[in-house]
C-alpha cells in the first residue's frame, strides 16, 4: 500500500488484511483496511486520507522487498531509500494536477487509487500523532477502534490494470492471461513470513439455469403495467438467475420509457444489451 509521507513523498507498506467493503447498493466502490493505528501507513492515512493499493506477482524479489518494506519501526526515509520497485503516478496524479497523491507500484498487475472516507462513523475527528496507543472512546468500524487498531473505508476512485489482464476480462479470461497472484494468508512466525507461489489455475464452469418464458412474462406483466414485452424480448431474459430478473427487468422499463417505448421486441433488447456491453466497457 502506497500512502502520503509528511513531505509528500509516497511510503510503502505490505497488508494481507485488505478486503472488498462496498460491492454493490453503492455509487461507488470500497475496500477496508485493518491496521496497527501506529503505523506509517495509519498516521499517512489520518493526516491526508490518499492511498494506492497495488496488488504485485509473486516474484520472489518482489516478495523479498515487500517483507523488508513492513519492517515496523522505520520510518518512511529509510524503508524507501533503497525501495526495489518503481514509482510512478497513477490517474488521479494526472487528473489533478493542482493535488498531490502517492504514486503507484508501476510492477503491479492492478492498482487501486483510493480516498479515506473519514466521514463515515465520524473518523474525521481522529488525529494522527498518538504512536503508544489511542485512549476511548473508539469507533465503531471506521478510525481508530481500539487502543492499537484502526480500520479505514478506502473509496476506489481509480482502477488499474496492465492492458493484458483487462482485455482477458473483457474478452473472456484463459489460464494464459491470468495474473501471477501470490497466496498470502499473513501467516508468519518469529522468524519467517510464508506465502506460496502462484500455479496454473483451473477454470470451473458456472452452472446454467434457464428458466421459461412463461417465468419471465409472468414477473415482467408486474413490473410495469404500461411496458409490455413480446415473447420473444421475454426469451432474451430466461438465463437471468432468478434473483437477478426483477432487477434486470426494471431496467428494461427503465430503458423503455426513456425512448417512448411501450412494446419491448427483441430488437429492443439487443439494443439494450448492446448499451450494458459498452457501459460494462467503460
Amino acid at each position: 500500500m502506497g500512502t502520503l509521507a509528511e513531505d509528500g513523498s509516497t511510503s510503502l507498506g505490505p497488508y494481507s488484511l485488505v478486503q472488498p467493503y462496498y460491492v454493490a447498493g453503492k455509487d461507488y466502490y470500497a475496500m477496508l483496511l485493518l491496521c496497527r493505528n501506529s503505523s506509517n501507513t495509519a498516521q499517512h492515512l489520518l493526516a491526508r486520507g490518499k492511498c494506492s493499493l497495488n496488488f504485485i506477482t509473486d516474484d520472489k524479489k518482489s516478495f523479498k522487498e515487500t517483507v523488508r518494506l513492513g519492517w515496523p519501526g522505520d520510518t518512511p526515509e529509510e524503508k524507501m531509500k533503497h525501495c526495489r520497485f518503481t514509482l510512478e503516478d497513477g490517474l488521479m496524479a494526472k487528473e489533478h494536477h493542482d493535488e498531490v497523491f502517492p504514486k503507484v507500484v508501476a510492477e503491479s498487475y492492478q492498482v487501486f487509487e483510493c480516498t479515506w472516507m473519514s466521514e463515515l462513523d465520524g473518523a474525521q475527528e481522529d488525529k494522527p500523532g498518538k504512536l503508544d496507543g489511542y485512549p476511548p472512546p473508539y469507533r465503531n468500524f471506521n478510525g481508530i477502534t481500539s487502543e492499537f487498531g484502526a480500520h479505514f473505508i478506502l473509496r476506489v476512485d481509480k482502477i488499474l490494470m496492465k492492458e493484458k489482464y483487462h482485455d482477458a476480462i473483457v474478452k473472456g479470461v484463459t489460464a494464459k492471461d491470468f495474473p501471477r497472484v501470490p497466496v498470502d494468508y499473513g501467516y508468519r512466525d518469529s522468524k519467517n513470513f510464508w506465502y506460496t507461489r502462484f500455479r496454473r489455475p483451473h477454470p470451473e464452469l458456472l452452472p446454467i439455469r434457464e428458466g421459461s418464458v412463461d417465468s419471465v412474462r409472468y414477473a415482467a406483466d408486474r413490473v410495469d403495467p404500461s411496458i409490455k414485452f413480446t415473447d420473444e424480448a421475454c426469451a432474451k431474459l430466461v438465463k437471468v438467475p432468478r434473483i437477478f430478473l426483477n432487477t434486470a427487468l426494471k431496467g428494461c422499463v427503465a430503458w423503455a420509457k426513456e425512448n417512448g417505448v411501450s412494446f419491448i421486441t427483441v430488437e429492443h433488447m439487443d439494443i439494450i444489451n448492446d448499451k450494458r456491453a459498452k457501459e460494462k466497457k467503460k
